[in-house]
């Protein structure tokens, strides 16, 4: 098969089926990558989302036996820099600070697509530390989002779902701790969705990141990519703390037929800060397409006061950063100075990373507690549903903060004004998913937001089939994508 035939094919499959090409041998694995790298330096000088090229590692690995086997068999994708060591890449979790330090073990989540015949061909971007909305950094610079290069890709997983929504990969990894996964693939036009608590592993470097509120998976185009991809990576990893069950048939079965009829949960405001008239139009769109599928939708206030719960969220997440910090220090045998980190990380040590154990302990109870609450609330819902985010994707520079004054109760109004609905779920553990089933009357894309009972990922996937049948969004393609030659 000559190259332009496997472009042709990267442009319409998904990567199951450029895995099937690949086992039935009529593409060999390298053919794949040398293709997907072809499409990359096609589009990174307008994108920015890679973190590291690791060209000469996936060729040398491209001819191995495994690699052309495997539920993902000869699948090229890229792993999100933040907290997910690849052997021998950098590892800088988007921050100056940690130079060109390399890591020598590999993350579980990655030896697992690795297994799956994945080859892994680059690292892609993140802010630093993965607490932001959009994904810019000093170290890297920003993520520009395909569909208009003027705004964000979303974060902090933009560098993944820029590069999935170009079509240079079919999906990549990233993970989410409020968000990261759900926002970009939002902001991007892409599916993006995020486990429960525990069923993926984050180990071995992340214990429990965020106290369990972060967890891998993936950016994908296709439904069916994200359910192979939980087929090839679910379960507990050795000691991990928190531990979902896993579905006993293949979740991919979950998308062969229509969900029963489902009683949802619609939630179109939550907290202080208004819902913009184009989010409330893209979740009613999603809400009529629903019921238009034989679901039922009913408006609902979500019994949850948002500066309180932040305010938990931040001590949980300021603790965790001080001890990133600080183990960074040990690792590179010099402590981190204030100005080697950014303003945003800045303001957070300083209101939230000195806590005490107390506050730290207290704060983990209390979202477990909501955790708790929202099962209840749960029992009467089998699905809630939200905008992701309270208005059109930011333009870059647009959550820039550059005031070390600024208290920190004025950077959690400039992130979570615009999405204060994803983090949530990941506080409770359950799994929830942005679909992309809107734009704005700008050309943008605008995803819809559903969250479902913990341990029930089947449930959303089989509603994200169903609504993936009746309005497809592979079709549409950014300004910037890899497909034109």
């Amino acid at each position: 098969m000559g190259m332009q035939d496997i472009h042709h094919l990267m442009d319409n499959e998904d990567a199951c089926a450029l895995a099937e090409w690949v086992r039935r041998g009529e593409i060999r694995p390298g053919e794949l990558l040398e293709a997907a790298i072809e499409r990359l330096e096609r589009v990174e000088p307008q994108l920015n989302a890679v973190a590291e090229r690791l060209y000469d590692a996936a060729r040398e690995a491209a001819d191995t036996p495994e690699v052309g086997q495997g539920l993902l068999a000869g699948v090229p994708t890229l792993i999100k820099d933040l907290f997910s060591p690849v052997a021998g890449a950098a590892m800088t979790n988007g921050s100056r600070a940690l130079g060109d330090l390399r890591a020598d073990f590999e993350s579980e989540v990655v030896t697992r697509l690795r297994r799956a015949g994945c080859q892994v061909m680059g690292t892609s971007t993140s802010p630093e530390f993965g607490t932001s909305y959009s994904t810019e950094s000093s170290r890297f610079g920003a993520t520009r989002n395909p569909w208009s290069t003027r705004h964000s890709a979303g974060g902090s997983s933009g560098g993944a779902a820029a590069l999935v929504a170009a079509r240079v990969v079919p999906f990549a990894h990233g993970n989410d701790g409020g968000g990261s996964l759900r926002v970009p693939a939002s902001c991007c036009g892409v599916f993006g969705f995020k486990p429960s608590r525990g069923l993926l592993p984050s180990g071995p470097m992340v214990g429990e990141g965020w106290a369990g509120m972060g967890t891998p998976h993936a950016i994908t185009l296709s439904v069916r990519d994200s359910a192979a991809l939980l087929d090839a990576t679910a379960g507990m990893d050795l000691g991990a703390p928190y531990a979902a069950p896993v579905q006993a048939l293949p979740y991919v079965t979950a998308l062969q037929r229509d969900p029963r009829p489902l009683r949802i949960a619609l939630v179109e405001q939550l907290g202080p800060w208004p819902t913009s008239p184009q989010s409330l139009k893209a979740v009613g769109e999603a809400a009529r397409l629903c019921e238009s599928l034989g679901h039922r939708v009913e408006p609902v206030n979500l019994p949850v006061v948002l500066p309180e719960f932040l305010d938990q969220v931040f001590t949980i997440i300021g603790a965790s950063t001080r001890h990133y910090v600080d183990l960074l220090g040990q690792m590179r045998g010099l402590a981190v100075q204030a100005e080697e980190l950014e303003v945003r990380t800045r303001i957070i040590l300083r209101d939230k990373g000195n806590v005490s154990g107390a506050q730290y302990a207290a704060a983990v109870e209390w979202i477990h507690a909501l955790g708790r609450q929202l099962a209840m609330f749960m029992h009467d819902y089998d699905l809630i549903l939200t905008p992701v985010l309270t208005r059109e994707p930011v333009l870059i520079g647009e959550l820039d903060v550059e005031d070390v004054c600024m208290s920190l109760d004025q950077l959690v109004e400039r992130y979570h004004s615009y999405s204060p609905f994803t983090a949530l779920f990941n506080a409770s553990g359950q799994p929830a998913m942005s679909v992309p089933l809107s734009w704005s009357s700008n050309g943008l894309p605008m995803g819809a937001h559903f969250a479902g009972r913990f341990g029930e990922e089947s449930t959303l996937l089989a509603l994200a089939a169903q609504l993936e049948r009746a309005q497809p969004w592979r079709g549409r393609v950014p300004a910037v994508n890899a497909c034109r030659r």
